[in-house]
């Protein structure tokens, strides 16, 4: 598997990417109270951001990456006290059935397969689990300067029908934040983000 994001890593942590970490767990936060007992999942982890902010308020966290470069960077921060599972690769490599709750930021556009991953998570769930995930609005591929990726964004009828059809029921969905970038030389464009909150039925 070719590590996309290998010469990235290094300098993810730059100021926007923290920021856009910082918005989405205080409206994650806003909706789902996290409890000490509960065991979490962040797929697509990247460099821990937004895990490792969610960790002293839940009893562990699973980090999953297909990233080895990514995961390295929040391997680098650990302190090896904290109660933490390190996934490298798919997340169909995780088959144990004891999360709680799942987040996942801007990770969602790159799964091919949505309905296979709301599958597998339906398995590795416990009863009444929460599922909470962040993207990007339907936009016309310029967000990644038309790089070839699975989704460019996603409607909002089409994603909660996505979940809902794979048992995690929505509960909320709003547009919380705006992106700004610069997808061609002197052209800046603005892209929504939303926060979608589901509930395993």
């Amino acid at each position: 598997m070719t590590d996309k994001f290998a010469h990235k890593a290094a300098d993810w942590d730059q100021p926007a990417k923290i920021k856009m970490a910082e918005i989405f767990v205080q409206k994650m936060l806003a909706t789902v109270k996290p409890e000490k007992g509960w065991k979490a999942l962040e797929i697509g982890a990247g460099t821990g951001l937004i895990g490792l902010r969610l960790l002293p308020l839940v009893d562990s966290v699973v980090f999953e990456d297909t990233s080895e470069a990514m995961l390295n960077v929040l391997r680098s921060k650990l302190k090896g006290s904290e109660r933490v599972e390190i996934v490298f690769g798919e997340l169909f490599g995780y088959i144990k059935r004891d999360i709680d709750f799942v987040f996942s930021n801007m990770a969602f556009h790159h799964i091919p397969d949505i309905g296979m991953v709301l599958d597998h998570l339906g398995k590795i769930t416990n009863p009444g689990a929460t599922v909470v995930i962040g993207d990007l609005i339907k936009e016309d591929g310029s967000f990644h300067k038309f790089e070839s990726i699975p989704h460019n964004g996603f409607h909002p009828d089409e994603i909660k029908s996505i979940f809902d059809a794979n048992g995690f029921k929505t509960e909320s969905f709003e547009i919380y934040n705006k992106i700004e970038r610069e997808p061609t030389p002197g052209n800046f464009r603005e892209y929504q983000q939303f926060i979608l909150t589901a509930k395993k039925q």
